[in-house]
């Protein structure tokens, strides 16, 4: 009994030091940034004065930041290391099979998408990091790697219905509430067709259509694209870069998507292919 009631002392004395800790710590957070590494095609980003300008390989973003992706383009984000640098391409075949690793945190933002950088924030406690990540995701579709995460940390993406909490995770998600989770899990709460909140976990290997309610394999489509990601994310491109004439640049509302319509790129998710 005596036992016991030390035991009790001693678990209750490290949860409020565990707690004291992340306290002290959300204190000292900083803000940090997110490395561009790699852009295929045209890119552009906005900073709080509402400016537009190209995107380059190298730019280093904070929180405010707005992307936007044009026709057949895409981006590659390392977040909360402002050093890092894309991977030397891997030469064919050095890829043998398909094993999902998590090394950095890491962003793609795929063609016709606008994604926010809300909030990166990062402390160190001695002992472990501390984020808090928030990604707007308010058209188009992304995919993130993220590594294992201390417990007081967080990561989000806003979707322009709801929110999906990622930890340790692979996964693909649309402004239009398809996720696709390769690798851990994925809490998602939404407000669905009727006005009510419902909140769902995804796991490795599923997709869920939050228009719909409904659980599926993974698209053969985004499964191909994700892994082309993921291997990116720490080998580099497969082939040689290719050089593409900037698209045109057509009118896209920040909040309101392509050509205007609100959630316009996200809507055919689940169907397009990203080279």
């Amino acid at each position: 009994m005596k036992n016991i009631r030390s035991i009790s002392k001693y678990l209750a004395f490290s949860m409020v030091a565990l707690a004291m800790v992340a306290s002290a710590a959300a204190q000292q957070m900083t803000q940090a940034s997110a490395k561009v590494v790699r852009i295929k095609g045209d890119a552009r980003f906005a900073t709080a004065n509402n400016v537009w300008q190209p995107l380059k390989v190298g730019d280093v973003l904070g929180a405010g930041a707005i992307i936007q992706t044009a026709t057949d383009s895409r981006v590659d984000l390392v977040l909360g290391e402002k050093n890092a640098m894309a991977a030397e391409p891997a030469k064919w075949g050095d890829v043998i099979q398909y094993q999902p690793e998590v090394e950095q945190d890491f962003v793609r933002v795929w063609e016709n998408s606008v994604m926010a950088i809300d909030k990166l924030l990062i402390a160190d406690t001695g002992a472990d990091q501390i984020k808090e990540t928030q990604l707007d995701l308010r058209a188009g579709r992304i995919f993130g790697t993220v590594k294992k995460m201390s417990a007081a940390s967080k990561y989000e993406v806003k979707i322009p219905n709801g929110v999906a909490g990622i930890r340790g995770t692979i996964y693909d998600i649309s402004a239009a509430g398809f996720l696709s989770v390769f690798k851990g899990s994925v809490v998602i709460a939404y407000t669905d067709g009727s006005g009510s909140i419902v909140t769902q976990v995804v796991v490795g290997g599923q997709s869920y259509d939050c228009s719909t309610g409904q659980f599926t394999p993974i698209p053969e489509n985004i499964k191909r694209n994700g892994e082309g990601a993921e291997r990116d994310s720490h080998h580099g491109p497969h082939a040689p870069p290719h050089h593409f004439p900037p698209p045109p640049h057509h009118h896209v509302s920040p909040t309101e998507g392509h050509h205007g319509h609100h959630g316009g790129g996200g809507g055919n998710n689940n169907n397009n292919n990203n080279n």
